[in-house]
């Protein structure tokens, strides 16, 4: 049996999730999971710039959590059946540890940076502000429908994580933080 890509279902905007019920394409929910995919999309470009195997193999663990942050995000909570992929604390505590790790090897952030450095610094800066804006979203859709407030947290961390990244791919490619200097 073939999988068509294609189902027509959602022609009339209108589609469906997980567990079967229905809403509009712009409903607050899909708004949400689909930008965690764009998220998501946007680390796979950063992981395919970045020639460094450690980086990457946290990066396309941090897809994986994105893809169940989806799965969560994509289900009616008080309608679905379905079984879908969970996020822990553990989850939170690698990116913690990953930040740490950086951070002793980072000079002392004494001002705002500008985004910036490199292509591979400022993939990680758009994608830092992607998931910032997926974290808004969520915030928004937890005041109206039931979402586990780890993965709140979890967005809140990796924003963090994707801007340390940034300094860490700049300092390590032997370029110069912009620091922003404002105008008096």
């Amino acid at each position: 049996m073939s999988f068509k890509i294609y189902t027509k279902t959602g022609d009339a905007g209108q589609t469906s999730l997980i567990g079967g019920v229905r809403v509009p394409k712009f409903h607050i929910r899909i708004e949400s999971y689909g930008t965690i995919d764009e998220l998501n999309s946007y680390i796979g470009l950063i992981k395919d710039s970045y020639n460094n195997k450690e980086v990457n193999a946290i990066l396309a663990e941090i897809q994986d959590r994105l893809f169940t942050i989806g799965s969560l995000l994509a289900s009616e909570p008080t309608k679905s059946k379905m079984k879908v992929p969970d996020i822990y604390d553990k989850d939170i505590e690698l990116l913690e540890n990953e930040m740490d790790k950086m951070d002793k090897t980072l000079p002392e952030l004494k001002s705002f940076i500008l985004p910036g450095g490199n292509i591979v610094a400022s993939h990680c800066h758009v994608a830092r502000c992607i998931c910032r804006r997926a974290e808004r979203l969520v915030v928004h859709l937890a005041t109206e429908s039931e979402v586990n407030p780890i993965v709140t947290i979890y967005l809140n961390r990796l924003s963090d994580y994707l801007f340390m990244l940034s300094r860490k791919i700049v300092i390590d490619s032997g370029a110069s933080e912009i620091a922003w200097r404002p105008r008096m």
